[in-house]
């Protein structure tokens, strides 16, 4: 989706949670690209240096914790926040998140203005 703003890569094998999450942050000004998988989200990430990503964990070929530790020991992407949001809702399962390197673990299902405020926290408008 077109837009000026900052770029948020939405990785998340659920088509319709994707696009739920991509309508509400480019209603919000931001520019969205998407994955459906791990892998894809660590390549779009490589090529596409996103502001910021929204990462799930249950996803096919590789999981949002394993992308997450493949994009924060890379030096070239180690910067891009990542705020992992998942159906896991357990303590051990946000410790996982930040173990990986996630910036932030947010619990599924999220609401768009907990969503927005969140984003925000890494990309203040």
């Amino acid at each position: 989706m077109a837009s000026s703003g900052p770029t948020i890569l939405v990785a998340e094998d659920s088509a319709e949670q994707r696009s739920l999450y991509v309508a509400i942050l480019a209603a919000a000004g931001y520019r969205v690209l998407e994955a459906s998988d791990g892998e894809e989200a660590v390549a779009t990430v490589r090529r596409e240096r996103p502001d910021l990503v929204l990462m799930d964990v249950t996803m096919p070929r590789t999981s949002g914790w394993n992308a997450v530790r493949a994009l924060k020991e890379d030096p070239e992407t180690m910067d891009v926040p990542i705020i992992v949001v998942t159906g896991l809702v357990g303590s051990w399962d946000r410790d996982a998140s930040i173990a990986a390197g996630a910036d932030e673990h947010l619990a599924k299902p999220v609401s768009p203005p907990q969503l927005l405020k969140e984003v925000r926290k890494f990309l203040p408008r």
